[in-house]
């Protein structure tokens, strides 16, 4: 394995080893050799959607040829969570291919991301084909335009796993908005997650005359407004699965409007495209876990996954354990108050027990707001970590802006978190630095903007005089 140190290490968490670094230096090093040959990676979606990724590998002759499986594997898990597929093509030395068919087989390394990207998301058999770089099948990326529709009165929600956010929009206005700490993952009854959020909802019509379009942002993977998996509803069992996936529609029928929901992720892009009126944008919201979207150079949106929470950007092998997936080194380890949680132990502080994550995240980050050295490490080393992993983002999304918010960005955390990464962007990574631009919203746009721009999501009804 190629694992520079990198140049800034981050206060709490020294061994991180960023992936834009490996990458990087695994590619130069093929390059320098004369020993460099073509592979491409395809993903196939729903839909005759595919994905095509190309970089270079050592020849298999070469003796650092051995680092070939590690590069590889990594960039194919990353583009599975970043777009999404049911089926891998690996165009290059057939030995890289078979290492990715066994190691994303059963019994395999990436049992995991298989069974989930094949039947869970996509109903089909997960496949890895093994073939030449020509016979890689060409792009075909579908794009969509969503939101920014602000007529009638609207109501929008985003839901974290640590809080439920409300607003309600009367012809562009925001005249209330509020959160509601909540903890989804732990309710096995679905009526648990169906009530809240219709009181919710409840609670923010009563500031409108009447509910013309409701508009929603959810953790998980949203198709056709049904969430097909999500960790808000891990702990339902199966057999009322169908509840959770109906409880969208339901709560539209209730309310007599039409309903919209789409990732978390996607919201945050939307977020970014309305507030800055700019494109090329990658959103980041760090919550209970990292969730992300992107705004096209053109605009849109990709029907991409964009979940970033489990994509690799330490490439360390003894890295933080995701505790769902079971990988290394994934994002939500690093831009999420997981991380937080995480690096609290190794910045002398001791987290309380028996309150809500939310209640958690706000004690380090009152102790961040009271001066506490150990604290301002925390937010110090998530810097440090988006840094490099913007870099790392920029090789898979045409970026020239990237947007964080959520709650772990609240309060000076925000500000110092931009400040470090852009740092480490101009030191390491000069031509991506000169380019890419990293924003950060007003307070009340980084907690409640999600919730806003939801509301935007539905066409809505005609409005009435």
């Amino acid at each position: 394995m190629f694992l520079p140190v990198p140049r800034f290490l981050p206060p709490l968490d020294p061994d991180f080893r960023p992936a834009a670094l490996a990458n990087r230096a695994f590619r130069e090093a093929a390059l320098a050799a004369g020993a460099a040959v073509p592979l491409v990676i395809g993903l196939e979606r729903n839909n005759g959607a595919r994905s095509r990724y190309e970089t270079v590998v050592f020849d298999p002759d070469h003796p650092d040829s051995a680092a070939n499986g590690f590069y590889v594997e990594r960039l194919v898990k990353f583009l599975l969570w970043q777009r999404g597929g049911w089926k891998v093509s690996i165009g290059g030395p057939p030995a890289i291919g078979e290492h990715i068919r066994r190691t994303y087989a059963p019994g395999g390394a990436r049992q995991f991301d298989a069974e989930f990207m094949g039947e869970t998301v996509y109903g089909r058999p997960f496949t890895v084909v093994v073939c030449a770089p020509d016979e890689v099948p060409p792009a075909h990326e579908p794009v969509q335009t969503v939101g920014g529709y602000t007529d009638g009165y609207r109501l929008g929600f985003d839901l974290g796993a640590s809080d439920l956010k409300v607003a309600a929009v009367a012809n562009g206005e925001v005249v209330f908005t509020t959160e509601i700490v909540w903890e989804p993952r732990q309710q096995a009854d679905p009526d648990y997650h169906y009530t809240r959020i219709r009181e919710a909802l409840r609670m923010a019509a009563a500031h409108l005359p009447r509910v013309d379009a409701i508009g929603g942002s959810s953790a998980g993977i949203i198709l056709d407004n049904q969430p097909k998996v999500a960790s808000l509803f891990r702990a339902v069992p199966p057999e009322r699965y169908d509840e959770v996936r109906n409880l969208f529609l339901r709560l539209g029928r209730e309310f007599g409007a039409p309903v919209r929901v789409i990732n978390d992720g996607e919201v945050t892009a939307l977020v970014g495209a309305l507030i800055l009126g700019v494109k090329a944008l990658l959103g980041v919201a760090m919550g209970s876990s990292e969730a992300a979207g992107y705004v096209t150079p053109e605009g849109a949106l990709t029907d991409w996954l964009n979940e970033l929470a489990f994509a690799p950007v330490d490439y360390r092998p003894d890295g933080p354990r995701d505790e769902w997936s079971q990988d290394v080194g994934v994002g939500s380890q690093y831009f999420s108050q997981q991380c937080v949680f995480r690096l609290a132990p190794r910045a002398g502080i001791t987290l309380p027990t028996g309150v809500p994550d939310a209640e958690r995240l706000r004690f380090v980050q009152d102790l961040l707001e009271r001066g506490h050295e150990g604290a301002r490490q925390i937010w110090e080393s998530i810097g440090v970590f988006l840094g490099y992993t913007i870099a790392h983002y920029a090789d898979f999304y045409a970026l020239e802006h990237v947007l964080i918010l959520g709650r772990v960005t609240s309060g000076t955390g925000g500000e110092i978190i931009r400040t470090q990464a852009q740092q480490v962007l101009a030191a390491e990574f000069p031509d991506r630095a000169e380019r890419i631009t990293l924003h950060l919203p007003d307070e009340k746009s980084r907690r409640l903007g999600q919730a806003v721009a939801a509301a935007g999501l539905p066409p809505g009804r005609p409005v009435i005089p």
